[in-house]
């Protein structure tokens, strides 16, 4: 079983860890590895042949009509003036909250959920004192009262404890907040500097295919200059209406060239799902190959669909292909592993500062295959893709083949 160490905040990141930590090795027995390296084989060898293509599912709107509840007969004018007055009474607004109230809640949650993990010095006793600080402060705008809040996280030293804004968190609630398929994040500098990054990259999305890549340092959007810009800033500035076209100035690599792209936003998700069926042994079985890119809203359904087509096309066995894929939604990749899974088995379970904090999510429902499953992994699968290997790993439904995964090993609440 695995232990995810959880950080309970207001507002998070989401993008991935600055530096991997090692996962744990897989424990497979020799037959396994040779029955997973022989499918495997043959599969590939089958991809080569360009056998039976099939596309990717499409979207698919399901619309189902409820029966229409009949109107109510009006009650009595003595009982809608009782009522009234109730419901008047009831809904009575709330005061608005303070500023130093704001501050004070967000040190509270903080207080009450954050979970050292040993990689910082976390004391409760300055923890303390800042609450001191609040109690005597002042504050005379909302937006003091944010970066009061901001500077408090900030000491944490924790990359994934962020205050958003609402209208920051508006934006946050999609994945790609970017409209161009990319994630980013700050990365410090060899003179001391913050440097903007591309950590998450959606592959064939729109700025995959102009041409930026996983590393690219993020100089200039539409001609102004991002330094001193902080990721979400920088975000923002890409964003635009669908299908119009936004320049990057990106910087490959740590010393490769300088140039400037063209790419055009493209805000309709896509479906990540890819799918193929191929021939192995001579054509005598069949094996259904699974390419997840990134676990959005679509990614769930797409892969269902995939799954039933390839069963009813007759694959033997499944190839789960999570190579490259950073996460995304997480409650997206605990819906993915229970496919696979027995009703009870253990998906995730996670551990925080406190008991009432910690949860065990396990199967619901029957798996959607029996088969084989091989799932394939390197050391850019991580987040929600970890959680669906190592869920399939440690309940002996997959065999995992590749390299060591990024071990990301901490979820983030919103």
């Amino acid at each position: 079983m695995r232990v995810l160490l959880v950080s309970n905040t207001t507002t998070v990141s989401l993008s991935s860890p600055p530096s991997p930590k090692p996962a744990a090795p897989s424990r497979l027995g020799p037959n396994s590895i040779h029955w997973a390296k022989k499918a495997l084989i043959g599969a590939l060898g089958g991809a080569l042949s360009l056998g039976l293509l099939v596309s990717s599912p499409s979207s698919l709107a399901i619309e189902s009509s409820s029966p229409s509840i009949p109107a109510q007969p009006p009650p009595s004018s003595e009982y809608c003036k009782e009522d009234e007055g109730d419901v008047i009474a009831e809904s009575a607004p709330e005061p608005v909250a303070t500023n130093e109230g704001i501050v004070e809640e967000a040190w509270e949650i903080v207080n009450d959920s954050f979970l050292d993990t040993g990689r910082r010095s976390w004391l409760p006793e300055n923890w303390q004192m800042k609450k001191e600080d609040i109690r005597t402060s002042s504050i005379k705008s909302r937006s003091k009262a944010h970066d009061m809040i901001k500077r408090m996280l900030a000491s944490l030293g924790d990359p994934y404890t962020r205050f958003l804004s609402p209208d920051e968190f508006s934006k946050m609630a999609r994945y790609d907040m970017s409209g161009i398929g990319i994630n980013l994040r700050e990365v410090p500098g060899d003179n001391g500097d913050v440097k903007v990054k591309v950590l998450g990259l959606l592959l064939d999305g729109p700025a995959h295919a102009a041409g930026v890549r996983q590393g690219d340092e993020i100089l200039a959007v539409n001609g102004v200059d991002v330094k001193g810009k902080s990721a979400f800033e920088v975000s923002s500035s890409i964003q635009g209406p669908n299908e119009t076209f936004v320049t990057i100035k990106v910087k490959h690599g740590n010393c490769g060239p300088i140039q400037s792209i063209d790419v055009q936003r493209q805000l309709v998700a896509r479906t990540p799902v890819f799918y193929r069926l191929e021939q192995i042994e001579n054509g005598t079985r069949s094996v259904g190959y699974l390419r997840l890119k990134e676990f959005n809203a679509l990614a769930r359904k797409d892969l269902v669909i995939a799954m039933k087509r390839l069963q009813d096309m007759g694959a033997s066995f499944f190839i789960l292909d999570l190579r490259d894929n950073r996460g995304g939604l997480v409650q997206a990749g605990i819906e993915i592993a229970k496919l696979f899974l027995n009703e009870g088995e253990t998906v995730i379970y996670t551990v925080g500062k406190d008991p009432q904090y910690q949860q065990n999510i396990v199967a619901d429902t029957a798996p959607l295959i029996k088969a084989p499953v091989i799932v394939l992994v390197n050391n850019n699968t991580a987040s929600a893709s970890e959680i669906v290997a190592s869920a399939l790993h440690d309940n002996c439904k997959g065999v995992l083949v590749g390299d060591r995964t990024f071990g990301k090993m901490v979820l983030v609440w919103l």
